[in-house]
């Protein structure tokens, strides 16, 4: 498992672990909240009904007082309960009805104190019927609210009645009102859709409430009904206050469907943020691998810079330095070799030098015995000879002064690298090619030999126009500013558009005496390299087979940068 994978997997657990507890905890939070918020509603609903039934109580005895302050002013009134005779009563028949509606109830029964009903104004017929039940009851209930359920023309009807009563001539006249109770309940609970009234009276069978209904509170209320053949004494009926689950349900599905919405959102962008966040952090660690991977002991090239300031940044500079160290002991290893092969190349000119004098010896042999034998034949001789010795002299003159170019002696000192461009570039005779130049006019003077830098782009300039073979072409050569403030450094670059170099052909590039022209020496690149390291600077070569070639060459402003030297294929 690569390095990415594993980062990608530890991002996402990462992410997705808190998400989902985070999403558990807030839903079993909400819902949790939901619930209590619900039971909360149906307890004060409760509550409310309570106060109503108190409120509703007190509204009927307020309404009874009414009436009874108006009978009390009433002649008509008081003389027909004066009358002790039926026919006398009836004149009461249709007195409760009236009074009944304008005080705004539903149930209104005038009785004498025997317990005959005097006037009835939900039932009319009622009257003369002698019922003493409900004022006892009320009477015993006092201020409490009481449930009556009484006969009317329409059926049976159920009120929250109270009792007051009117003294004529030292009698007294219970007076019994009330209201229908379910509809003001009823309203009372209207606020909140989940809830609902239920009344069960003594010995109704038990109610099985739907799976979606609850019992919230029981409210026991005094009852008494009116409606059944028997007396029977005062009872207590319940209101049963149910709450339906549905709105809390709906809540619920609702909660469930945001957080699935939501989690369907934040899981693939975690997971997205997850692999962008993986692949950002192990991109660098990708590219140091590939740039790491390029490094071999011919290919030093590769640096490692960088302005970040964290873990990365600093293997970056750890791997920077090593690739520097071994850029030097690459260039020091290279001058071993070079110094080894200078031996050799002292070794084969001192061989070359034997053999160039062996026919200048032969020569001179040749004529002391033409001047001893034959002195009238040593014009004729010599002139025959002549050529072999001017030819060894030529040759021994050619070795001569190659190898003095092995081993220049510099001197350092302000080196205007612009001004030595433009005066090789205008001593150059390019022939059919375009030889132009791309100099960085900001580039500050550096510590170097000029003449030196002069024989490296002379030599770099000549293989630039000898590769080119006479055909057109552009050779261009360079300078920028290169490295960092505290290492600056001065790039110099001359490129061609010749037939570019192979990998084998690249891999020789700095070996002595190795040409690929037909009167080439071997030793051009072999003394720019060698004039680089003396000037502390480093040798690269990009070329790749029909994209030209292109000798970049970079020194130290300063003059004290090691000696590094390396090539490439670009």
């Amino acid at each position: 498992m690569s390095f990415r994978t594993r980062l990608f997997l530890s991002l996402s657990l990462a992410a997705l672990v808190p998400l989902g507890l985070l999403a558990l905890g807030v839903r079993r939070e909400m819902t949790r909240r939901l619930t209590d918020d619900s039971d909360h509603r149906a307890g004060g609903a409760t509550a409310a009904l309570g106060d109503r039934l108190r409120r509703e109580s007190e509204a009927v005895a307020s309404r009874l007082a009414g009436i009874r302050s108006d009978l009390a002013d009433d002649n008509r009134v008081r003389l027909a309960l004066a009358e002790a005779d039926r026919e006398g009563r009836r004149g009461l028949l249709d007195l409760a009805g009236p009074a009944m509606r304008a005080a705004g109830l539903d149930f209104l029964e005038l009785q004498d104190d025997a317990g005959r009903i005097v006037s009835s104004g939900h039932f009319r017929n009622d009257f003369d019927r002698v019922d003493s039940l409900l004022p006892m009851a009320l009477r015993a209930a006092g201020t409490a609210p009481m449930l009556v359920r009484a006969r009317t023309p329409s059926g049976a009807i159920e009120v929250l009645a109270r009792l007051d009563s009117i003294r004529l001539a030292g009698r007294i006249y219970p007076i019994a009102g009330g209201i229908a109770v379910e509809p003001q309940l009823q309203a009372e609970l209207a606020r909140d859709p989940d809830l609902s009234l239920r009344i069960h009276h003594p010995g109704d069978s038990p109610q099985r409430l739907d799976d979606s209904l609850r019992v919230v509170a029981e409210l026991p209320v005094p009852f008494v009904d009116l409606t059944s053949g028997a007396a029977a004494g005062p009872d207590t009926a319940r209101l049963v206050v149910a709450q339906s689950g549905a709105t809390l349900s709906a809540l619920h599905r609702s909660v469930d469907r945001w957080f699935a919405v939501a989690l369907a959102v934040a899981v693939p962008l975690a997971l997205l943020t997850a692999a962008w966040l993986a692949s950002r952090i192990s991109r660098p660690l990708t590219e140091l691998a590939e740039r790491t991977a390029g490094i071999d002991f011919d290919r030093l090239e590769p640096r490692f810079v960088t302005d970040r300031d964290d873990e990365i940044g600093a293997l970056t500079v750890v791997l920077g330095e090593l690739t520097e160290r071994l850029r030097t002991g690459a260039a020091q290893l290279r001058e071993a070799e070079r110094r080894m092969a200078t031996g050799d190349l002292a070794r084969q000119v001192n061989h070359d030098v034997k053999n160039g004098l062996v026919p200048i010896r032969n020569v001179l042999r040749h004529l002391s015995q033409v001047a001893r034998d034959q002195p009238s034949e040593l014009a004729a001789v010599y002139q025959e000879r002549r050529g072999t010795l001017e030819s060894s002299l030529e040759y021994l003159d050619t070795l001569a002064r190659s190898y003095a170019r092995l081993s220049p002696a510099l001197q350092r000192g302000p080196c205007d690298v612009n001004a030595v461009v433009t005066e090789v570039v205008g001593a150059t005779l390019a022939g059919a090619a375009t030889l132009r130049t791309a100099t960085d006019p900001a580039i500050p003077p550096i510590t170097a030999d000029p003449l030196a830098l002069r024989r490296i782009l002379e030599n770099l300039i000549g293989n630039a126009v000898d590769s080119l073979a006479g055909r057109t072409g552009t050779i261009t050569v360079g300078t920028e500013l290169a490295g960092t403030a505290g290492a600056r450094r001065v790039r110099l670059s001359v490129g061609d558009t010749g037939p570019g170099m192979s990998r084998p052909e690249l891999d020789r590039a700095f070996d002595d005496f190795h040409t690929t022209k037909p009167d080439g020496t071997g030793l051009g690149l072999s003394i720019v390299r060698r004039l680089v390291l003396d000037l502390g600077g480093s040798l690269r070569l990009e070329t790749a087979p029909g994209e030209g070639t292109r000798a970049i060459v970079e020194l130290p402003v300063d003059g004290a940068g090691a000696a590094v030297e390396g090539s490439g294929q670009g």
